[in-house]
C-alpha cells in the first residue's frame, strides 16, 4: 500500500508490485512456521474500505502505508518446522499476503483436503468467504422459509450468485439484478433465479421491483445501497427482513457525497429489520454452514462462476473491475498457469 484512496479506484498511484528477496531455506524458518507458494488468491471488493486511510464504513483497520495487502489464499507447503504441515499440503489462509511466497505462522493455515473432489477456487468461493457470508445473510439475518419474496442485487457476483441458490433451496422466490444481458441470463439459466433484470437498462428501480416482485419483498440482501436501496423500501412487506452485506455503489465515494435514502420511514411502519453483519462475528457459524454447503456442492446443487485473472501483477486491474459491471462470478488471480 504506497498510499491511501479517500476516493475513487486505486491505481498504481496507491498500490506498488515490489520484488524482494524471501530466503526459503529451512534454518531461515523459525519453528512453528511454514513457507507458503500461493497458488490462488481471492479478490473482495469489501478491502476497499482498508485503503481510505480512516476509520469509517466497514471499521476494518486500515492497511499501513508500506505494507502488503492480504487477502484469502490457496497455496501449497515448500517448507515446514511444524510437524502438522508437510511439504507439498494444500492449504488455506484467510489473510494471505497478495504475494508469490511467504512465511506465516502454522497456526493460521487450515488444511485443505486434494480428494475431496473440490475445485481449488471453489474454497474461495462457495465454500470460503464468499459463500460464508450469503449463508449467514440468508439463512441467519434473513431467516428464509418456504414462499419467501426475496431480491438479491448485485446478483451474478461473488457473494449474490450463491445468495440467490441458496435461498431456492429454501423454497423461496427470488429476484436478481445485475449489470448485463448475460449476467441476467446466467441468473436465470444456472442460477435458477425465478427473475431477473438488467438494471443498466430498466434503470427506473421502483418500476422494475412493482415489475418483478409484484408480491412485494420479504428478504432483500443488499449489496448495491444507494438508489437500489431507496427504491426496495417501497415495495417491502410487513416484517421484511434486511441482510446488509454490501453498498458497493458507495465504496469509492467519500460519504458527504454520497446519496441519501429518503423513505426510510417506510421501515417502521412495514416494521422492517435492518441488520449490518461482518463475517468476523458469526465465525462459530462456520462448521454449520460447511456442513450445509458441502451437502449442497457434492449434490450439485450449487453452481460456481469464477473470473481468472493470472499472476499477482494483475491484482489492482482485476480489483479495480469488481467496481464495474464487467466480471461474472467471483474474481480470483492464478498466481502460476
Amino acid at each position: 500500500m504506497a498510499a491511501y484512496v479517500p476516493e475513487g479506484v486505486p491505481s498504481s498511484d496507491h498500490l506498488k508490485l515490489r520484488t524482494i528477496k524471501l530466503p526459503l531455506d529451512s534454518d531461515s524458518i523459525p519453528d512453528q512456521h511454514v513457507a507458503v507458494e500461493v497458488l490462488w488468491i481471492s479478490v473482495d471488493p469489501f478491502i476497499r474500505s482498508k485503503m481510505t486511510g480512516k476509520d469509517e464504513g466497514l471499521y476494518f483497520p486500515q492497511f499501513g502505508l508500506g505494507e502488503v495487502i492480504t487477502e484469502p489464499a490457496i497455496g501449497r507447503v515448500v517448507r515446514s518446522k511444524d510437524g502438522k504441515f508437510s511439504e507439498g499440503d494444500l492449504v488455506l489462509n484467510s489473510s494471505s499476503p497478495v504475494a508469490e511466497y511467504y512465511v506465516v505462522p502454522a497456526a493460521v493455515l487450515r488444511k485443505i483436503d486434494p480428494t475431496a473432489g473440490v475445485d481449488l477456487p471453489d474454497y474461495l468461493s462457495a465454500l470460503g468467504l464468499p459463500g460464508f457470508t450469503a449463508w449467514l445473510g440468508i439463512e441467519v439475518i434473513g431467516e428464509a422459509k418456504p414462499g419467501s419474496n426475496v431480491y438479491i442485487s448485485a446478483a451474478a457476483g461473488g457473494v449474490g450468485m450463491f445468495a440467490g441458490q441458496l435461498a431456492k433451496l429454501k423454497g423461496c422466490r427470488v429476484v436478481g439484478s445485475a449489470g448485463s444481458d448475460e449476467k441476467v441470463k446466467l441468473l436465470k439459466e444456472e442460477f435458477g433465479y425465478d427473475e431477473a433484470f438488467n438494471y443498466h437498462k430498466e434503470t427506473d428501480f421502483d418500476a422494475a421491483l412493482s415489475k418483478y416482485c409484484p408480491n412485494g419483498i420479504d428478504i432483500y440482501f443488499e449489496n448495491v445501497g444507494g438508489k437500489m436501496l431507496e427504491a426496495v423500501l417501497n415495495h417491502v412487506n410487513k416484517h421484511a427482513r434486511i441482510p446488509l452485506c454490501g453498498m458497493i455503489s458507495d465504496y469509492n465515494t467519500p460519504w458527504t457525497e454520497r446519496e441519501g435514502v429518503r423513505n426510510l420511514l417506510n421501515m417502521v411502519g412495514k416494521e422492517v429489520m435492518m441488520k449490518g453483519f461482518l463475517v468476523p462475528s458469526y465465525l462459530n457459524r462456520f462448521g454449520d454452514f460447511v456442513k450445509e454447503m458441502e451437502g449442497y456442492f457434492k449434490q450439485g446443487k450449487i453452481n460456481s462462476k469464477h473470473k481468472v485473472y493470472n499472476g499477482i501483477e494483475s491484482f489492482q486491474e482485476c480489483f479495480a473491475s469488481l467496481f464495474t459491471s464487467s466480471n461474472v462470478g467471483k474474481v480470483v488471480i492464478q498466481v502460476k498457469p
